[in-house]
């Protein structure tokens, strides 16, 4: 097996809605904003070399929206899926598995393009399977309010229409072992309903890929939610959970946002679960 990190683009979020009740002068210390409140964010996906089988996990935000929907972002940087799959001399068409922690725009935007004429809606990844769970997709297709603006139908729907949607198992418990996709899966309610955490076995080592369970090294702190998350004091229980398995068990934490801290490693303190190592992709893969 070898894993790849791919980057799919940065952007910027308001770092009051990146950590909800927490003031700004305890997050300022670890994600430091800019003069318009806005901090550092990153897509940063991971691609799993596995016999016959390219799995991508997570595909940013994509290119097919509006210049004004991407102007609320603040995209920076050159990055993107292609320069980053050119580089390990793979080809978007290489790809056999979408897996999308969850159907967010910015983690499955970019699943989705345009025809050449700009008039058909097709899978960007021709070859490949999408996978989600059933209760997400249920979640995601009929959104509540609160998320409505975060489903976006044009990511979704093509994905379905494609024929090529799967769907994982469901666990009994807070973890499916050994998934369809050969790896385990951490299920989270607290941001958005049946999130997805990827835990793969690799060379010895746990990778975890931590989507929006952790979105950057600053919100370790247990209170640090942010204010994105629909069941808030659920996402204080999974995050206690996840992270206490992190410690115990040397997990490596892959931070899909964190622009900054690609991997981390965590222990157990006096205040909790904090930093113990930051690697980059390098050090690990």
């Amino acid at each position: 097996m070898n894993l790849y990190p791919i980057e799919a683009g940065n952007f910027k979020l308001d770092g009051g809605a990146m950590f909800g009740v927490v003031p700004k002068s305890l997050w300022h210390r670890t994600n430091p904003a800019d003069n318009n409140n806005m901090i550092d964010i990153a897509a940063r996906c991971l691609l799993i070399e596995d016999g016959n089988r390219l799995i991508l996990i997570d595909t940013g935000m994509g290119n097919k929206q509006s210049e004004k929907f991407y102007g609320y972002y603040h995209l920076w940087g050159d990055n993107s899926i292609d320069k980053s799959l050119a580089s390990y001399g793979f080809h978007r068409d290489d790809v056999t598995d979408v897996f999308m922690t969850h159907l967010h725009f910015d983690h499955c935007g970019g699943s989705i393009q345009y025809n050449k004429d700009r008039t058909v809606l097709e899978p960007a990844f021709k070859n490949a399977d999408f996978w989600s769970n059933k209760d997400h997709w249920a979640w995601a297709t009929l959104p509540n309010r609160r998320e409505k603006a975060s489903f976006l139908k044009q990511n979704i729907l093509p994905m379905e229409e494609s024929g090529r949607l799967k769907f994982t198992s469901l666990p009994n418990n807070s973890i499916l072992n050994n998934s369809e996709l050969g790896f385990d899966i951490f299920f989270a309610n607290g941001h958005t309903d049946k999130q997805m955490i990827p835990m793969i076995n690799y060379k010895g080592k746990t990778i975890c890929f931590m989507a929006d369970l952790l979105p950057t090294a600053g919100h370790l702190p247990i209170p640090f939610v942010m204010g994105y998350d629909t069941r808030p004091l659920l996402t204080l229980d999974e995050k206690e959970q996840f992270l206490n398995l992190a410690a115990n068990n040397n997990y490596y934490l892959f931070l899909e946002h964190d622009a900054h801290n690609p991997i981390i490693t965590v222990k157990h303190t006096e205040k909790g679960v904090r930093l113990n190592e930051v690697y980059t992709c390098k050090d690990i893969f």
